[in-house]
């Protein structure tokens, strides 16, 4: 069982960055993948980016190739996602999610709450 809380969003302007959070409970979280989807209103839930278990494998989708950086801190249960150059485009409410593997990871029952990032113009 995992238990995921994410923080750090907030509001900014455009070309700002935030870092966002995503802590995770129970002594197993070091053995899955874990990824960052967002969703903007009106709007699916689309993927941000992905990293493995050991951190070794990170991917991300084209929209935030060069802008974003997930990392993972087994130590700490910590999953970061760095947002920088940040676009009005990028406002989401932005989850994180944790699963067997990479290719898993949407369909995974271990999702958290959501932070709000808002960029104005």
């Amino acid at each position: 069982q995992v238990h995921l809380v994410e923080s750090g969003g907030g509001l900014v302007q455009a070309g700002d960055s935030l870092t966002l959070s995503c802590l995770a409970s129970g002594r197993t979280f070091s053995r899955y993948a874990t990824g960052w989807f967002r969703q903007a209103p009106g709007k699916e839930r689309e993927y941000v980016a992905a990293i493995s278990w050991g951190g070794s494998v990170t991917e991300y989708a084209d929209s935030v190739k060069g802008r974003f950086t997930i990392s993972k801190d087994n130590a700490k249960n910590t999953v970061y996602l760095q947002l920088n150059s940040l676009k009005p485009e990028d406002t989401a409410v932005y989850y994180c999610a944790a699963g067997d593997s990479i290719a898993t990871i949407f369909a995974s029952q271990y999702w958290g709450q959501g932070t709000q990032v808002t960029v104005s113009s």
